[in-house]
């Protein structure tokens, strides 16, 4: 067997949608992200800078959102009749305007164990095809995309992140609250007040990854 596969597949997940599963798994991905600091202003515009420092202080101006780019590779060669953008145009999809919900989905990309780079949730900020090899009657048969994905964060998960009033617990295979409970409070019973936090209606059907806030010991 392969070593291709033996690995687990990158999937992406749009919202409502079903899984994509990629032919080939990338070589590599990169991760970026920007945060923007600046120099304070006096009055009139001009840098607040002075002459026994190296450098002016510097004021905070916010975070960027993270983003994600990788090359993926689609070869249909072996298989008689088939058109690979039949494969591609399920991403290229992923920059369309989802009737439902108003605009292109947000997308959940995993890549095996559900922890540090992955799952990414992001919405594609940037596609290119190139098609490189077509069938004797004109057909692409295989290509390279070049697709980035620009990070998607729902306001509320993003603040339980940075909210220094709330530990965060990010969901694992075979969590239940109960258990969770029982690690941040030394007591199982008091499942039902992450519940109540994070709005959760069943307590049998976490999200693996979900980001949970904890309430702090003392409310």
């Amino acid at each position: 067997m392969s070593a291709e596969k033996d690995l687990a597949k990158l999937t992406i997940k749009p919202d409502g949608g079903q899984d994509i599963l990629v032919l080939f798994n990338p070589n590599s991905y990169a991760i970026s992200k920007s945060v923007t600091w600046s120099a304070p202003q006096e009055s009139g515009g001009k840098n607040n800078t002075k002459i026994e420092l190296n450098a002016p202080p510097l004021k905070f101006g916010g975070g960027g959102s993270r983003s994600l780019s990788m090359e993926l590779f689609f070869d249909v060669t072996e298989q008689a009749g088939k058109d690979v953008r039949d494969e591609t145009d399920k991403i290229a999809k992923l920059t369309l305007i989802d009737r439902a919900l108003k605009k292109p989905p947000p997308c959940k990309v995993s890549w095996g164990a559900t922890k540090g780079d992955f799952p990414f949730t992001g919405v594609v900020s940037s596609l290119t095809q190139k098609f490189t090899l077509f069938s004797s009657s004109g057909t692409p048969i295989r290509a390279t995309l070049n697709v980035t994905f620009t990070e998607y964060l729902d306001p509320e998960d993003d603040k339980l992140q940075t909210d220094p009033d709330y530990t965060v617990h990010v969901i694992k295979r075979g969590d239940t609250l109960s258990n969770v409970a029982a690690k941040m409070y030394g007591n199982p019973a008091r499942w039902r007040s992450i519940a109540e936090r994070n709005e959760i209606d069943d307590p049998f059907q976490l999200e693996i990854g979900r980001r949970l806030g904890i309430p702090d010991v003392g409310e």
